[in-house]
């Protein structure tokens, strides 16, 4: 589980910069809602990192992608509102800078993701 762990984090490194990436990119240069431009950035950061943690991390040979991308996309999408909500309550409650907060959401949603595909999404 720790190696697992360690590629999961390496991973969703990748989908940081894709993440960030856009998140940026919508908020700043298209003026969008700035957790519409959040979503947008995690979506797909999600959808990435689930290519690459079904071949890396989790080495699936589940032959369900459709089953198995929809169960990731599901834990994604509960994350996604993990994130949002503690966006949210760093950056509009306590004043932080809302990249900074959105780093600290992250850290906090990553833990939920790797543990639920680990024991739903691709369980051995």
């Amino acid at each position: 589980m720790i190696l697992k762990l360690f590629k999961f984090i390496i991973v969703g490194f990748s989908g940081l910069f894709i993440d960030f990436g856009l998140t940026f990119v919508c908020k700043e240069k298209l003026s969008l809602n700035k957790y519409l431009s959040n979503s947008i950035g995690f979506i797909f950061a999600a959808s990435s990192n689930y290519f690459l943690n079904r071949i890396w991390t989790f080495e699936s040979k589940n032959s369900e992608i459709i089953v198995e991308f929809s169960s990731f996309f599901f834990i994604s999408i509960i994350g996604l509102l993990i994130n949002n909500s503690i966006l949210w309550l760093i950056h509009n409650k306590m004043g932080i800078n809302f990249y900074l907060a959105k780093f600290g959401a992250i850290l906090v949603t990553t833990l939920w993701n790797f543990f639920a595909n680990y024991f739903f999404t691709f369980q051995a």
